[in-house]
């Protein structure tokens, strides 16, 4: 069984057999780049932050359309025949929630590095600390634009299908620890002081850690793995999926996998996520008792 999009994915010896080539871009995704980008990273690449490039700090939303073309300008892009290689810190989280927003606003060529940054380092390939020159691009977005919302859903969507015969025909995923799912804690270790006021999840939903999907390298799991996982919870092709986390990082990696790994044809990324439905009064929630 293989995958149902393999274009999608490199491996770490693919990148490095093509870090000279002129139609790609190869981008670090990182939450935290002073620990990560800046103390070495892939020979030619490119640095987006996830915080400052990624998303608009203002609205609580990501970037704008206008903000997309002066990221792609930034990494030197005159046309959508470049392909993006994204990859990034923490097993993709980063990396994968940058291909999501690319995709939202219909970018064409994406590509994620299997394994990322963690798998990169373990092999001892080439890294470096300096920083490439990239001159500004001239992209353009076309009179026709539209964002891909088919691909995205928001709070008012989950609360209309919670009390709709939508319920029966979607999954809702949440990716997170089991911790997190059950109520236990309200963030994860690694970020305490980012969470909501509440701590649960949302009701009816699957806990299927985004973890789960990979190896122990970083890399993903065979098809027939994941698919095993996703439908032992009987998350299948034919529903409407809805994937989650805390805020849409880890859900969008989840969310790629269903997508194009597996290929389900209706996944959708609440990039709101748990720091939005915890924190809204008189949002129903479930956890353990």
């Amino acid at each position: 069984m293989e995958y149902s999009h393999p274009e999608v994915l490199v491996d770490t010896q693919w990148v490095e057999e093509h870090l000279n080539d002129k139609d790609i871009r190869i981008v670090e995704v990182d939450y935290d780049s002073q620990a990560n980008f800046y103390l070495g990273h892939i020979p030619g690449s490119a640095l987006l932050d996830w915080r400052k490039d990624i998303n608009d700090p203002l609205t609580r939303n990501i970037l704008s359309v206008e903000k997309y073309v002066d990221v792609l300008r930034k990494l030197g892009i005159d046309n959508v025949s470049v392909t993006l290689i994204l990859y990034g810190d923490f097993n993709n989280w980063f990396a994968a929630f940058a291909f999501w927003v690319f995709k939202y606003y219909n970018y064409p060529n994406v590509k994620l590095v299997n394994g990322g940054r963690k798998k990169w380092l373990e092999e001892d390939r080439p890294i470096t600390k300096d920083i490439v020159n990239i001159s500004e691009g001239k992209y353009k977005k076309s009179d026709s634009f539209e964002p891909n919302e088919k691909i995205r859903v928001y709070l008012t969507n989950i609360k209309e299908a919670l009390i709709s015969r939508r319920k029966f025909q979607i999954r809702l995923v949440d990716v997170r620890s089991p911790p997190e799912y059950n109520g236990e804690i309200a963030s994860p270790p690694e970020y305490p002081t980012e969470h909501a006021q509440r701590a649960g999840h949302i009701p009816g939903a699957h806990n299927i850690p985004w973890a789960k999907v990979l190896n122990e390298d970083g890399t993903f799991k065979s098809a027939a793995e994941l698919s095993q996982l996703y439908q032992s919870e009987n998350v299948l092709p034919e529903n409407e999926v809805i994937t989650y986390c805390r805020i849409g990082e880890r859900s969008s990696h989840s969310w790629f996998v269903l997508t194009y790994l597996l290929g389900y044809p209706d996944v959708k990324n609440y990039d709101g996520s748990w720091t939005e439905w915890g924190n809204i009064i008189g949002n129903p929630i479930e956890k353990q008792n």
